[in-house]
């Protein structure tokens, strides 16, 4: 027993590091550390498969997929259409509060993609105002039920397997309605910080483009400032790139040369300012550089070529339009447009052609693009239907008649024969990276408890706040799980942090139901950085926000809720 501790220890250690160090793919990573634990005989092969087939797990991609047809409702178009109305916050209110309705029930991915488009092309209220708002209504939203949030059921699934009774579908909600209530209160506190690129017109969109220069261009041979591209304006040149070499911080007296590409950080608008310039080519490819007008697009979250450079996936081939530009927040990117690694919420600038609007891929690969509505509606009876059978099956699933995973197969297989879903939607939606990191979870979990590295792990904690008690221990495992949510990802904090709590709970022999909660709302709290939630990432772009915005927001956001959920939890779940 005390080798497999060492060998765990290290594989835990191992994981740990490149979570927090690396860009690595936690799919990857977890993937990778449940099967060296097979290789080195910690686990048996049919104990770490059958992780992978957990009802809660099955439960969550079920929700996902069967999602499809929720969003194609008539229920979100009239959410959207809700927003036209009232003051600013009067509209703020009833996005937070259907958002964190609907995100209560279905994946809140999904909410928030359904709503960039119409709240990015509203005419009453700045976007920037209210993208940030979605996102974090749809996270408290996800506190409400057990179906709320995908660490819900992934906290119900550790649960269940360490031995205790599942949560029920109501458990989470008295403590989430008044997260979601204090956390509402905050945001529209908070919105006078938020950025207002509505009514801010010296505000410079910070794009990334480039140009190249061309050969026989009078720019050759002449310096950065005799050609006069140091004082442009809104347009900052931050580097040239020559061949496989970079130059950055460049200086008046750079001199230019034939195929040079150079690197523009600023106002999108300042594209033609640049066309002025003899052979400095804004987009490369003629046929493209006739188009009549520049199309704004944002990566959606089930893009294919995610983690892909657009040189890699051959962007102009496969959309038939050139990226001339790129934005990410107000990230500084770095090196050739080409070789950049696409985010899920990136906001690209495209020359299209003609057939790109005609492509039928758009809507899986982009959440916005300007001028097109990219959703695929459903009739008023086909929506009733959808939302119809959705109500019946967790209601059904609600009081114990028919299982939710049982009945949520029957309505998906209901849905894929009417054909209100496909085949090929459901396949480039399918939650691949979120099955191998759940079920890598749960088996590495069970193996720390089964092992008796968590009690170990416990009593080394039990030493530094046995004199808090377990309110104290509470405590720690909330902030810790908060901290890991922000800096990693919600679903591998909660796994990182569920054996501990519980191994903590049963050190102090008390009820581990408290420390199982704070790890579930703990693993929900990610508002200060863009990037430890998927739709903080999303609106990012979509809503010209710096990660101050986030921060100035968040923060208060993020210790309002934290007092309030601390508060509730021991209430509802005493000790």
């Amino acid at each position: 027993m005390l080798v497999d501790q060492i060998i765990l220890t290290g594989i835990m250690l191992a994981l740990v590091v490149c979570l927090f160090g690396t860009r690595l793919n936690p799919a990857w990573l977890f993937v990778s550390a449940i099967g060296i634990s097979y290789l080195t005989g910690l686990i048996e092969l049919e104990s770490m498969l059958v992780n992978y087939a957990n009802p809660s797990l099955i439960t969550l991609v079920l929700l996902i997929l069967v999602s499809i047809a929720i969003e194609k409702t008539t229920l979100v178009q009239k959410l959207a259409s809700t927003l036209a109305s009232g003051s600013l916050s009067k509209s703020v209110m009833k996005l937070g509060l259907s958002t964190a309705f609907l995100s209560s029930f279905t994946n809140n991915t999904a909410v928030v993609a359904s709503l960039i488009s119409t709240i990015k092309e509203s005419q009453t209220h700045s976007p920037s105002k209210l993208l940030l708002p979605l996102s974090y209504t749809a996270i408290l939203g996800g506190t409400l039920t057990l179906i709320g949030t995908s660490t819900n059921l992934i906290v119900n699934g550790f649960a269940v397997d360490a031995g205790m009774a599942p949560l029920g579908f109501f458990d989470f909600t008295l403590v989430g309605i008044g997260a979601l209530l204090v956390g509402l209160l905050t945001i529209l506190l908070l919105l006078k910080f938020l950025p207002d690129h509505g009514t801010e017109s010296e505000e410079v969109v910070p794009f990334y483009l480039e140009g190249k220069v061309a050969f026989g261009s009078k720019l050759i041979g002449r310096t950065v400032e005799e050609n006069g591209l140091r004082d442009l304006k809104d347009l900052f040149l931050a580097e040239i790139i020559r061949g496989e070499r970079r130059i950055c911080a460049v200086t008046p007296q750079q001199e230019i040369r034939q195929g040079d590409v150079l690197l523009f950080v600023g106002d999108i608008k300042s594209v033609p300012l640049l066309r002025q310039f003899d052979g400095l080519q804004v987009v490369h490819d003629k046929h493209e550089k006739d188009a009549e007008h520049l199309v704004e697009v944002v990566v959606s979250q089930s893009s294919k070529y995610i983690g892909k450079t657009i040189k890699e996936i051959r962007f102009r081939e496969q959309f038939h339009a050139a990226v001339i530009a790129i934005r990410r927040g107000h990230d500084r990117l770095q090196g050739g447009l080409g070789k950049v690694k696409l985010q899920a919420g990136d906001s690209l600038i495209l020359a299209p052609s003609s057939d790109f609007y005609e492509l039928p891929d758009l809507k899986r690969e982009f959440v916005y693009i300007s001028g097109l509505d990219l959703q695929t509606h459903l009739t008023q009876k086909q929506s009733n239907h959808v939302l119809l059978g959705f109500a019946a099956v967790i209601g059904l699933g609600i009081f114990d008649i028919v299982p939710l995973v049982k009945g949520l197969m029957v309505l998906l297989l209901a849905l894929v024969a009417l054909g209100t879903i496909k085949v090929n939607e459901m396949k480039r939606r399918f939650p691949i990276e979120l099955l191998a990191i759940v079920g890598s979870a749960i088996g590495l979990a069970k193996l720390m408890i089964d092992t008796g590295l968590a009690s170990k792990l416990s009593d080394a904690l039990f030493l530094l706040l046995g004199d808090f008690g377990p309110y104290g221990a509470f405590i720690a495992i909330f902030v810790m799980t908060v901290v890991f949510t922000e800096l990693i990802t919600n679903n591998a904090a909660a796994a990182l942090s569920f054996p501990v709590a519980y191994a903590l709970a049963v050190g102090f022999g008390v009820d581990p139901l408290p420390f199982i909660m704070a790890v579930a709302f703990g693993a929900s709290a990610s508002f200060i950085s863009p990037f430890g939630y998927q739709t903080n990432l999303m609106v990012y772009s979509a809503g010209n926000y710096r990660i101050r915005d986030y921060v100035t927001v968040g923060v208060p956001l993020s210790i309002i809720y934290s007092i309030t959920v601390l508060t509730l939890i021991p209430l509802v779940f005493p000790f």
